[in-house]
């Protein structure tokens, strides 16, 4: 059986070619893509991580307000039942130029497990999600 993810992209970001993008390599990868798209709310992930049984939350921001979107969305998954969920970010998280040590310490403190830079390749971040879902590849 595919463990299942939810992909989507937060806030008022509307970047969709990233996000098919990931849904087609996710998918290709052998995981059950579950995407709800652009334009998406903290509630629209953990809703969809609730009623497919999700095993992890795949969040995208290129817009730079990543930091403002994805505020208190592990609180929000824990207050869920979902305190165990895996969640990722990555993209453009913030506005300017930052270093990236600092932009990926400061998704960590949020609560995210994993943090990608825009410029990851993707078979990392699939490596990087069979191994904390405890897949073998």
């Amino acid at each position: 059986m595919k463990a299942t993810i939810v992909i989507g992209v937060i806030g008022a970001d509307c970047h969709a070619v990233g996000n098919r993008i990931l849904d087609h390599v996710f998918s290709e990868a052998g995981f059950q893509v579950v995407n709800i798209g652009v334009l998406s709310s903290q509630e629209d992930f953990i809703s969809a991580a609730i009623e497919t049984g999700a095993k992890a939350i795949l969040v995208s921001s290129l817009y730079g307000h990543g930091e403002i979107d994805c505020r208190g969305l592990r609180e929000k998954c824990e207050e869920a039942g979902l305190g165990d969920m895996v969640l990722y970010v990555g993209g453009n998280l913030v506005v300017g130029k930052h270093d990236f040590a600092e932009v990926e310490a400061q998704f960590l403190d949020m609560g995210f497990n994993r943090v990608f830079s825009p410029e990851t390749p993707l078979e990392i971040a699939v490596r990087n999600l069979h191994e904390d879902l405890g897949l073998v590849v």
